[in-house]
């Protein structure tokens, strides 16, 4: 199962008002498992950048001046998201601006959701915590995840951040296994010699169990409330 965490920033709110994308972020989830194949850019956008959205990311047209455009990377982003289901907090924003981009390309498939799978993360956290706060940062202080490094928003360090949100909401760890290689599964059918000695039963001790309470009820919180073994 491959996934891919994404999130953009922007020159301002609106891609009819001929905004552009300035920044583009995505990390890889296989079977639920960071993989380090990360896609990052930083894009000239060839116009002015409004100035609410600079104190929102910092990213000035003096440093973005030498960086490719859009059209530069699109292909290898295409090439990047095909086929993955692409989570994104907020989806209709990104989508909108990205396909944005394609259209003045002249792109044959300007609409991203023709070509990967969208889950947007914002309706997830609705649905689960409905009334409450969903942003980044408030999932990030309800989940117990550190966005301390957060002082701007940029794409690919919110992509970082949302992989540990998004696993979180959705369960927690996928797998209590490290491996990644396939495991043969054939059964084969054995009789015990009933002769055997009979195997030890070790019962926890009490300091053990309240130990394990502890856990539980970390678990339980980090998970928004949720915790199988309790």
């Amino acid at each position: 199962m491959r996934q891919v965490i994404l999130d953009t920033e922007t020159t301002g709110l609106e891609p009819k008002q001929g905004h552009r994308i300035i920044e583009v972020g995505c990390v890889e989830l296989i079977n639920r498992r960071l993989t380090g194949n990360n896609f990052h850019y930083y894009l000239n956008p060839q116009r002015d950048i409004d100035e609410g959205a600079v104190e929102v990311h910092g990213l000035t047209s003096e440093f973005l001046a030498d960086k490719p455009l859009y059209e530069d990377i699109a292909s290898e982003l295409y090439d990047y998201l095909k086929g993955a289901e692409v989570v994104i907090h907020n989806a209709a924003f990104d989508v909108g601006f990205i396909n944005h981009e394609y259209r003045l390309m002249g792109f044959s498939q300007p609409n991203m959701r023709d070509w990967c799978e969208v889950s947007d993360s914002l309706l997830m956290a609705r649905k689960k915590f409905p009334g409450q706060r969903n942003s980044l940062d408030a999932l990030c202080k309800r989940f117990d995840i550190d966005n301390s490094q957060r002082q701007l928003h940029g794409a690919l360090l919110d992509a970082e951040i949302l992989a540990d949100v998004y696993l979180m909401l959705t369960g927690g760890q996928h797998s209590l296994f490290a491996e990644e290689t396939e495991v043969d599964v054939t059964l084969e059918k054995k009789t015990f010699d009933e002769n055997r000695p009979r195997l030890a039963v070790v019962k926890a001790t009490p300091a053990e169990i309240e130990q394990h309470l502890v856990r539980i009820e970390a678990i339980k919180k980090a998970s928004g409330g949720v915790c199988i073994w309790q």
